[in-house]
């Protein structure tokens, strides 16, 4: 969907034209689904992504004559739609992570979560980054994965979450310095 010469349709005006017909709802998704399926493959694995993910846009398109074009953008709007649905999901999620710090096993080789956690540190530092991002508070994790996983600002985060870029800092500076800190604490202990 276009306008003009060649340029993108704002947020705001594709907004406006799903609200007057349903079915444009459809450019909304084929704009942001991709990136919604990768932040919650990063939070909750493939097996469950393609289903959450697809339940972002069930709840975006049922909850589309609330979407206030004046509070931010449709990408944020959506990743707090999927946010608040991973919430759903949060216990398997600290369970996984507190298995995965347990066990001393890696994720599956080959999956989003195994390249996300081997770009930020090295395959033996899995276990100890895992059980960090376990004792992070939910609303830190949230942010953490927001940002890492979906490359969000601040700004973006803060819309996506309800909270204020100030709140988002704080969660950030807070979760960064507690992985920060298991990272060290496993240097000095290998």
């Amino acid at each position: 969907m276009t306008a003009g010469v060649g340029g993108q349709v704002s947020d705001a005006e594709l907004a406006a034209r799903f609200r007057r017909d349903p079915e444009l709802f459809t450019a909304v998704y084929d704009r942001y689904f991709r990136a919604i399926y990768l932040y919650v493959a990063g939070r909750l694995g493939v097996h469950t992504a393609e289903d959450i993910a697809a339940e972002t846009f069930l709840v975006a398109f049922g909850q589309r004559d609330r979407f206030d074009p004046e509070r931010g953008s449709l990408r944020p709007w959506l990743f707090g739609i999927a946010t608040n649905l991973v919430a759903r999901h949060r216990r398997k999620e600290a369970r996984h992570y507190q298995a995965l710090a347990r066990t001393g096993a890696g994720p599956a080789a080959g999956s989003h979560e195994d390249r996300v956690v081997a770009a930020v540190a090295a395959q033996r530092m899995q276990p100890q980054l895992a059980a960090a991002l376990a004792a992070l508070s939910q609303g830190e994790r949230d942010v953490v994965l927001l940002v890492a996983l979906s490359q969000l600002s601040h700004e973006e985060v803060a819309q996506a979450l309800g909270i204020s870029p100030g709140t988002v800092g704080s969660r950030l500076s807070r979760a960064r310095k507690r992985l920060h800190n298991a990272i060290d604490q496993e240097a000095l202990n290998g």
